[in-house]
């Protein structure tokens, strides 16, 4: 299927942010320390999170001292890096929190608008700035599935969200396969994805024998680990590429 361009993306991701910052707007002070699914993490923890990813998201695109690849050199572990921005989110509200994921989510749309669609930048192993939008996107609907479980909200899934979260977790299977530490199978990957207004999205040839097909909704969960396997009931593969694929199913870093 064919990417947005640059403004529409980042549009998209002002859509998403926005539907989970109207959810914390109205919550209670209370209900900022309500346990999320993800171990060890609060709602406050989570929205800290996002925040933080945001500003070095800023600092990756615009070379500042807090570029993601950088910043995380800084400490130990992965979860030491994580951490530090829950910790830093514990010194404030939630009211405080919030504030400034909205500054921080306003001033990285700011820059990501104004950025070369063209330009590599190092997040990670490297991606051009759309994709980075797009995992930016993945990131804010992954972890607002933790909030709005939390929180009792229903879920926010859309053809828009949910097209971003397949492309970059079918993108990124060669990630997820080393990752795994597994060879992928030779082949071409078809995948075809029922979005909620029952339109299709698709990626990979037509003629391709290894496919994947089901909902987005399962595909797109199963890709940022929020279910497993054996959960993606509606998930079919046929192939062994396909099967594997769906074994060793990421979406981030």
């Amino acid at each position: 299927m064919p990417r947005p361009d640059l403004a529409q993306l980042v549009a998209e991701l002002e859509e998403e942010q926005a539907s989970l910052q109207a959810v914390l707007a109205e919550i209670e002070p209370d209900q900022w320390l309500v346990p999320t699914p993800a171990e060890g993490w609060d709602v406050r923890d989570t929205v800290s999170h996002l925040a933080d990813t945001d500003e070095i998201a800023v600092d990756t695109v615009l070379g500042g001292p807090r570029s993601l690849n950088d910043e995380a050199a800084r400490f130990d572990a992965p979860e030491a890096f994580t951490l530090s921005a829950c910790l830093k989110g514990r010194t404030m509200t939630g009211a405080e929190v919030l504030a400034w994921w909205e500054r921080a989510s306003q001033r990285e749309r700011d820059v990501l608008l104004a950025a070369d669609p063209s330009a590599r930048v190092p997040w990670g192993l490297g991606m051009l700035v759309p994709s980075l939008v797009t995992a930016r996107v993945m990131e804010t609907w992954a972890h607002g599935l933790d909030i709005r479980a939390a929180l009792g909200a229903p879920d926010h899934d859309t053809d828009t969200n949910l097209s971003h979260v397949a492309w970059i977790g079918t993108r990124a299977l060669p990630y997820a396969f080393s990752v795994a530490g597994r060879e992928m199978p030779p082949g071409d990957l078809r995948v075809e994805l029922d979005l909620p207004s029952g339109a299709i999205w698709s990626h990979g040839p037509p003629e391709a024998a290894d496919r994947i097909t089901g909902p987005a909704s399962e595909y797109c969960r199963l890709f940022v680990q929020r279910i497993t396997r054996a959960s993606a009931t509606g998930l079919k593969a046929e192939g062994d590429l396909a099967d594997v694929a769906l074994e060793v199913a990421r979406a981030y870093l």
